[in-house]
C-alpha cells in the first residue's frame, strides 16, 4: 500500500493541467510489469474485422461525436484526408500511425507530435515524431477520464502541461491530446507539443482524429490477429524443439532455442539455490564471460524480479535511470527482458534476454511470447532440476520403475501447481485419464510378464506422442494420467485421438490393445486435483460403456454424470 500511495502520489493534481511527464526523472528499477493481462481469443478479433468490414464506407459516429466528422466546406481538406485514407489500408498498424503523423506534420506544419495506444486504462506512447523522438512521455490521465471524453464531443484537444522543473517554472512544455474514438470508447489520441496551433488547426485535427479511428481500428484488430497466428506458431515449433532436447545438454539448448526465438544474440538461464538462496548461471550464451563459473549472479535486478514474481522489460536502461553494466560485459544495445520462473508459488529462476538481434529493442510481443512458453520451460526445467538434485533412491521415488514415467505421488502434486497457475493466470488446463482396454484378460490370458511389456509399450507411445510440456505419469496398474498445461478440452481432444490411434496401430506381442481416455479441465466448477481427477475418471467410464476404444470429454456429458463429481 505504501509503495503504491508513493506512485500515485505523482499523479495527484496540484493544478489540473499539471500532469505531463517530459523525459521521466532516473528512477531505480524499471516499472514491473504485470503478468495477469488476458488477451482477447482470435475469434472474436475476426469477427470484430468482419464487422467493420461489412459496415457502410462511412463507419457510424460514435454516440455524441459528429457524423462524419469532416470540416464543412473545406474541399482541399477533405480531397487530402481522402488520399491519405486510401493508402492507409496497405499499411500495417504501426506504419499507419506513422504514416498519419507525418501527415499531419506537413499538413499542419507541426514540428512535434506523439501517437498515444491506450492499454488497458493507460495511454502510452507508440509512436513519436520532432522533438519527442526517443523521449519518454508520460501522461498522467486515464483513457476513460471525463476531460478527455469531453474533448472527444466538443471538437477540441485536452490541453496538458509539464510538470514544475523548478520554482521559476521554466521550460514547461504542452501536449494537445485530439482523442481517437470508436463506439464512443477512447482507443488512443494523437499529441502536439506547443501551443501554436490556431482554432481551425485544432478543430481540423480533432475531426481528423474521429474520422480515421474505424480505419486505424481494422488494422490493429487484423494486426492482432496476425500476432495471434505468429505466437501460436512460434509456440508449436518451441515445444517441437523442447520434446527433442538431449537430457546431457539440456540447459545449454533450452537457453538456445529460447534465444532464437525472441531473436537475442545473448541469453541465460539462472536458478535459486534453495540453500544459500541465491542465483546460479546454468547456461549462458553470446557472452565471453563465464558466467556459470560465478559464485553469485543476478543480484542486480534478476533476484528483485524472482522475488516480485513478474516480468521486467527495459526499452533502453539509460532512458529508465538505471546503473549501467561494466563496460568489460560489452553489450550491444541497452534493451533487456528478464523473466521469472515459476510453477504455482515455486520461484525456480530467471530468464535473461540482451543484445537483440539488429540492434533493436525488445517489445510487448517479446514479453508476450515469452509469456506463453514460459509454462513449458518451467515444466522441463521442473522435470531436469528434480533429475539433478535428487539422488538415485529419491528419483526412484517419484519415477514408476516398470515404464520410466513419473509415478503418482508427483502427479497430484503438480496437479495442485497446475490448478493455482490455471486459476491465477486463467489458463486453460486439461487432464486425461487413460486405461488399457481388458488389460486383466490380456494379463490372465499371457501372463503377467507379457502385461508388463504392453504396458511399456504403452508408455512410449505416451513420450514419442506428447508435447514437451506435457507431463505423463502412471497413475496405478493399467491406468495412466497425462497432464496438459494451458490446454483447453478441445484443444486435448485431438491429442488423446492420436494417442488412441497410434496405440490401435502398434504391435504388440500377444494381441492387438487398445485403450479408452477420459478428459476433464479446470473450470468454475472443477477446480481441485479431487475434482478434476474425478470428472476425468467420469469421461473414462463413460469411454468404457461406449465400446472401449474412444474419447470422451467431461464437458460433453450429461448433467446427470457431472454432478457425479461431487
Amino acid at each position: 500500500l505504501v509503495k503504491t500511495a508513493e506512485r500515485l502520489e505523482k499523479f495527484s493534481r496540484k493544478r489540473g493541467e499539471d500532469i505531463l511527464e517530459i523525459d521521466k526523472p532516473a528512477v531505480k528499477m524499471p516499472e514491473i510489469l504485470d503478468e495477469r493481462s488476458n488477451l482477447e481469443p482470435a475469434a472474436e478479433i475476426t469477427n470484430l474485422i468482419k464487422k467493420f468490414n461489412e459496415g457502410t464506407d462511412k463507419p457510424a459516429s460514435p454516440p455524441g461525436i459528429s457524423a462524419g466528422a469532416q470540416p464543412q466546406d473545406d474541399s482541399k481538406e477533405i480531397s487530402a484526408w481522402r488520399s491519405l485514407f486510401g493508402s492507409l489500408m496497405k499499411l500495417e498498424y504501426r506504419q499507419a500511425c506513422s504514416s498519419i503523423l507525418d501527415f499531419l506534420s506537413t499538413r499542419y506544419g507541426l514540428s512535434s507530435l506523439i501517437w498515444l495506444e491506450r492499454r488497458e486504462n493507460n495511454l502510452e506512447c507508440l509512436i513519436s515524431l520532432g522533438r519527442l523522438t526517443g523521449k519518454a512521455v508520460k501522461v498522467g490521465i486515464a483513457a476513460d477520464s471525463e476531460r478527455l471524453r469531453a474533448a472527444a464531443l466538443s471538437d477540441t484537444p485536452l490541453e496538458l502541461r509539464e510538470r514544475k522543473r523548478d520554482e521559476a517554472n521554466t521550460g514547461r512544455q504542452t501536449l494537445s491530446l485530439f482523442p481517437v474514438t470508436i463506439g464512443g470508447e477512447i482507443r488512443g489520441a494523437i499529441g502536439v507539443e506547443g501551443d501554436s496551433m490556431d482554432d481551425t488547426t485544432k478543430r481540423n485535427i480533432s475531426r481528423f482524429a474521429q474520422t480515421v479511428a474505424s480505419q486505424l481500428e481494422i488494422l490493429r484488430l487484423r494486426d492482432e490477429v496476425s500476432e495471434r497466428d505468429w505466437l501460436s506458431r512460434a509456440v508449436m515449433r518451441f515445444n517441437e524443439s523442447l520434446k527433442n532436447i538431449d537430457t546431457e545438454d539440456f540447459w545449454l539448448h533450452v537457453t538456445q532455442i529460447s534465444a532464437e526465438l525472441l531473436g537475442a544474440e545473448r541469453a541465460s538461464i539462472l536458478i535459486q539455490n534453495e540453500k544459500s538462496n541465491s542465483l546460479r548461471a546454468k547456461a549462458a550464451i553470446g557472452t565471453h564471460i563465464d558466467l556459470v563459473r560465478r559464485e553469485r549472479v543476478g543480484d542486480r535486478v534478476a533476484s528483485v524480479v524472482l522475488d516480485g514474481g513478474n516480468p521486467v522489460i527495459v526499452s533502453n536502461i539509460e532512458r529508465v535511470g538505471m546503473e549501467s553494466s561494466p563496460v568489460n560485459w560489452s553489450y550491444k544495445t541497452a534493451s533487456f527482458i528478464i523473466y521469472p520462473i515459476l510453477i504455482g508459488s515455486r520461484k525456480m529462476g530467471v530468464l535473461n534476454f540482451t543484445d537483440k538481434a539488429g540492434g533493436d529493442e525488445f517489445t510487448q510481443r517479446d514479453l508476450e511470447l515469452l509469456r506463453a512458453i514460459a509454462p513449458q520451460i518451467a515444466v522441463a526445467i521442473d522435470r531436469t532440476t528434480l533429475k539433478d538434485k535428487a539422488g538415485e533412491y529419491e528419483q526412484l521415488s517419484v519415477t514408476d520403475t516398470l515404464t520410466g514415467l513419473l509415478n503418482r505421488r508427483y502427479i497430484e502434486e503438480r496437479l495442485t501447481e497446475e490448478i493455482t497457475r490455471s486459476r491465477r493466470h486463467r489458463f486453460p488446463m486439461s487432464l486425461m485419464m487413460l486405461d488399457v482396454d481388458n488389460f486383466k484378460s490380456y494379463n490372465d490370458s499371457y501372463g503377467h510378464p507379457a502385461g508388463d511389456i504392453a504396458l511399456k509399450i504403452v508408455a512410449d507411445v505416451l513420450k514419442e506422442t506428447l508435447r514437451g510440456a506435457d507431463v505423463a505419469a502412471r497413475y496405478g496398474g493399467e491406468e495412466f494420467a497425462i497432464l496438459l498445461p494451458q490446454t483447453s478440452s478441445e484443444e486435448a481432444a485431438p491429442i488423446a485421438e492420436r494417442i488412441r490411434q497410434r496405440i490401435e496401430r502398434t504391435e504388440f506381442p500377444k494381441r492387438r490393445v487398445t485403450v479408452s481416455i477420459g478428459i476433464a479441465s479446470c473450470s468454475e466448477v472443477i477446480d481441485s486435483p479431487k475434482n478434476l481427477v474425478s470428472a476425468a475418471d467420469v469421461a473414462l467410464y463413460e469411454a468404457k460403456n461406449h465400446g472401449r476404444n474412444n474419447v470422451q470429454i467431461f464437458g460433453n456429458l450429461g448433467n446427470s454424470l457431472i454432478e457425479n463429481i461431487h
